[in-house]
């Protein structure tokens, strides 16, 4: 079995999507140290100006450092609204914006107050949408003890994977040779972004990459896993 796995993140970019479906199995990282101002609580969308993010507040203040599952979103605000009343404003003259903004509608109207879960349940309904059928796992599901690489290597171990599919990021800090002793295969994603019909685009800077995997759903429907390359 080919494995990645990931925190989960934000509505993702395209990439996120492309590492899951080039493995037979994923598995969200919930028990890893949460990191601010990064992707874990926020995402790209385009506007008419550009892009912005979009991002959800959370309860940090006080606790330290926090794993992912322990990180509470910070309901206080009205950030739901914001959130919805942006993807309108970019997206509500999209080909695809009937066919998906019912989801983001719910998500918005349902109070979560877990940002794993709400993370979570977002990119199972995208996996959804894209036609990918793969096996899910939480690590908080498998008792793993171990850091860092050889986290990865134990989880591997527990979900009998022969191969590990790492984001191309992982050459930095990988222990390679942690996999190889292990009769674990090691292999890293290369993604080139594609380019698709996005709004904007032709009055305002051109194609904007690296945006959440909304900007092409919104924009390319059904037509997404074709971009993606996806089987």
């Amino acid at each position: 079995m080919i494995l990645s796995v990931h925190q989960p993140q934000y509505i993702p970019w395209l990439g996120y999507f492309d590492k899951i479906a080039k493995s037979d199995g994923f598995v969200f990282l919930n028990e890893v140290q949460y990191k601010d101002r990064e992707f874990q609580n926020r995402n790209k969308i385009r506007t008419s100006a550009g892009w912005i993010w979009l991002t959800v507040p959370v309860v940090t203040k006080g606790l330290g450092r926090q794993k992912i599952s322990e990180v509470r979103i910070d309901n206080s605000s009205a950030w739901q609204r914001k959130h919805g009343q942006s993807l309108k404003a970019g997206y509500g003259k999209t080909a695809f914006f009937e066919r998906y903004f019912p989801f983001f509608e719910y998500i918005y109207k349902t109070r979560f107050e877990s940002l794993a879960h709400l993370n979570t349940e977002i990119i199972k309904y995208i996996l959804g949408e894209l036609g990918l059928s793969r096996k899910l796992y939480q690590d908080t599901d498998l008792d793993i003890r171990s850091q860092r690489t050889d986290r990865i290597v134990e989880i591997c171990r527990k979900l009998k994977a022969d191969t590990y599919f790492s984001g191309s990021g992982g050459r930095q800090y990988l222990e390679e040779d942690k996999f190889s002793g292990s009769g674990i295969e090691l292999r890293y994603q290369e993604f080139t972004h594609p380019i698709y019909n996005q709004q904007f685009s032709a009055q305002n800077k051109g194609f904007l990459p690296y945006m959440s995997i909304i900007d092409l759903l919104f924009n390319e429907g059904p037509n997404s896993k074709c971009i993606l390359n996806i089987s």
